[in-house]
C-alpha cells in the first residue's frame, strides 16, 4: 500500500471513530437531560413533603405518577424510556471503554457498569408504568427484596453488605461533591465565565444531597440486617420521610430538596457542557 493510501486509511479511521464518539456523547446528553428532569420532579416533591403539601412517594416512582397527571405528561413520560435507554447504553459504552472520558481505571468502569444497570432498571420500570399506570416505590422494592435476600443462607451478611457499600459510596460521593472532583466532566472553556462558578456549585450541592440520602439508606439496611427486621430497610422515599419525622426535619428535609432541584439543574448544564 502507498504512503497515501495508508494516509486515506487513517483519516478514514480518524473520521469514523471522531462520528462514533458524537454519536455516543449525543446517547449521553439525551440521558443527562433525562436525569435532570426526574431529579427536578423529585426535588419538588421532596419540598412539597416538607412543607406537608404531598403525599406521594418521594422517588422516581412519585415523579412519573406526578407527570402522568399533567397535560402531555403521557409525551414526557416516554421520552424517558428513551432518555433512560440512552444513558444505560452511554454508560454501558464508558464501562467498556472509560477512555471515552478521560478516565481509565477499574474503579471507573466497575461504576459505569452500575450506572448502567440502573438506568436499565429505570427504563424498564418507566415503561412498564407508562403501559400499565402500576409501579412499586423504591421503598416497597427495598423492602421486599432485603425480606428475600434475609430468607437465604448469608442473607443477613449480604443485606449489611449492601448497607456498608452505600454507606461508603455516599461517603466517597460527598468527597467528590466537596473536592468539585465532577467538575473535571465538563468542557469550562466552552462556558461563560459567568455561569461556571454557578453550575460547579449546584453540582456540589447535587452531590452532597445524593449522598446524604445514600447514607442513610445504607444505615437503614444496616439497621434491617442487625434486627433481622425487612421492614427497617427503605428505599429513596422511606429515607426522606424519615428525615421529615426527625428532630428539624422540614428544615433537613428543604435542604435536601433544594440539593436535588440542583443537582437536576447540574444535569441539564452536563448536558450542554459535557466534555467528550
Amino acid at each position: 500500500m502507498t504512503d497515501f493510501g495508508r494516509a486515506r486509511d487513517r483519516a478514514r479511521a480518524m473520521v469514523s471513530n471522531a462520528d462514533a464518539e458524537d454519536a455516543v456523547g449525543a446517547l449521553g446528553r439525551v440521558g443527562l437531560v433525562a436525569r435532570g428532569l426526574v431529579y427536578l420532579l423529585i426535588g419538588w416533591i421532596t419540598l412539597m413533603i416538607a412543607l406537608a403539601r404531598r403525599s406521594t412517594e418521594d422517588d422516581r416512582t412519585g415523579a412519573l405518577e406526578l407527570l402522568a397527571g399533567k397535560p402531555f405528561g403521557f409525551i414526557v413520560l416516554w421520552f424517558l424510556i428513551v432518555g433512560f435507554a440512552c444513558m444505560a447504553v452511554w454508560m454501558a459504552v464508558l464501562a467498556a471503554r472509560p477512555d471515552q472520558r478521560g478516565e481509565r481505571g477499574a474503579g471507573a468502569r466497575v461504576a459505569a457498569g452500575f450506572t448502567a444497570l440502573f438506568y436499565a432498571v429505570a427504563g424498564y420500570t418507566t415503561a412498564r408504568y407508562a403501559v400499565t399506570g402500576h409501579a412499586r416505590s423504591t421503598n416497597q422494592v427495598s423492602t421486599d427484596y432485603t425480606a428475600v435476600a434475609m430468607r437465604r443462607a448469608g442473607g443477613q451478611i449480604l443485606v449489611a453488605a449492601v448497607g456498608a457499600g452505600l454507606v461508603i459510596g455516599g461517603a466517597v460521593m460527598i468527597k467528590h461533591g466537596i473536592g468539585r472532583r465532577f467538575a473535571k466532566d465538563l468542557d469550562t472553556g466552552s462556558m461563560p465565565a459567568a455561569a461556571r462558578r454557578p453550575v460547579v456549585w449546584l453540582g456540589a450541592a447535587g452531590q452532597v444531597s445524593r449522598a446524604v440520602i445514600a447514607v442513610a439508606a445504607g444505615a437503614f439496611l444496616i439497621d434491617a440486617a442487625v434486627t433481622y427486621d425487612p421492614a427497617q430497610a427503605r428505599g429513596v422515599d422511606g429515607t426522606l420521610r424519615a428525615f421529615a419525622s426527625a428532630p428539624l426535619g422540614p428544615l433537613v428535609l428543604i435542604l435536601i430538596a433544594a440539593g436535588l432541584v440542583s443537582f437536576g439543574a447540574y444535569s441539564l448544564c452536563e448536558a450542554r457542557w459535557r466534555r467528550q
